[in-house]
């Protein structure tokens, strides 16, 4: 259908094999894309398939140019769209609830907590609109957002979310942070404040995950998704570049360390 881009478990009889499909690169049409739904899915199934519960297939497609066999498939939809066995699963909760009912082992990833979900539910909206208002109100309304999910992890002393493991509330803020490191800092030089000690260090452990540094898009695909909301073009040398992906850490990592 399209280009391939990762393979994680081992295909055989023993687990079955899932495809997610997942929206390609604006740029080049065949890395992985920056929708936040697709990464989500995508970190959610590879934690599966580090556990050896499913195979993985990751296939991206280029929705500016869709193969043929991909418009007689799925007509209009658009990814993610998750594979089972012949099933297809086309609509984002639909995909959720697969995961969690049906997918070996998916389940362990889906844990109630009211509070983090009520606090990382509203977070991409606040994003949304500092980069239409470009005004530092906004900016101010996500910095105390961020401020308090760093005061839940700081609170909570857990490496990640809701304790020690990863969860699909880890799944859906990660990618959801990165874009506003990354956007934040190119359209509005937005910044997560360095004070944010437990956020940083949350971001730190992730960035250490394969789960997120395989699903992750490059810097130049999250710009660009945004540039194409605002009807932007990328610059014919920024589409060009070799990918570049923010994973630095802008406080000392030892002091991170030190404080768990």
């Amino acid at each position: 259908m399209s280009d391939e881009i990762a393979e994680n478990g081992t295909a055989n009889g023993d687990v079955p094999e899932i495809e997610l499909i997942i929206k390609a690169s604006t740029i080049d049409g065949r890395r992985k894309g920056a929708c936040l739904f697709c990464q989500e899915y995508f970190m959610d199934l590879y934690l599966l398939a580090e556990l050896k519960t499913i195979s993985l297939k990751v296939t991206t497609v280029d929705m500016q140019k869709p193969p043929p066999d991909f418009r007689t498939n799925f007509e209009a939809t658009h990814p993610p769209i998750l594979i089972d066995n012949g099933l297809a699963i086309l609509e984002n909760e639909k995909i959720e609830r697969h995961i969690m009912k049906s997918v070996p082992g998916g389940h362990n990833l889906f844990v109630q907590d009211k509070e983090v979900a009520s606090l990382i539910e509203n977070l991409y909206s606040k994003l949304k609109l500092v980069l239409v208002r470009k005004d530092e109100q906004k900016s101010a309304a996500l910095r105390a957002h961020l401020g308090r999910i760093d005061g839940l992890l700081e609170r909570r002393e857990t490496r990640f979310l809701t304790g020690d493991t990863m969860c699909c509330f880890d799944c859906e803020l990660m990618p959801r942070l990165q874009h506003i490191r990354v956007a934040g800092k190119y359209f509005v030089d937005f910044e997560i404040p360095t004070t944010f000690r437990a956020l940083w260090r949350y971001m730190y452990h992730m960035y250490q995950l394969d789960a997120f540094t395989q699903s992750c898009p490059a810097d130049q695909d999250i710009i660009n998704h945004y540039k194409l909301q605002q009807a932007l073009k990328m610059k014919k040398h920024e589409e060009l570049e070799t990918p570049t992906f923010t994973t630095s850490i802008p406080i000392d990592v030892n002091e991170l360390n030190n404080a768990e």
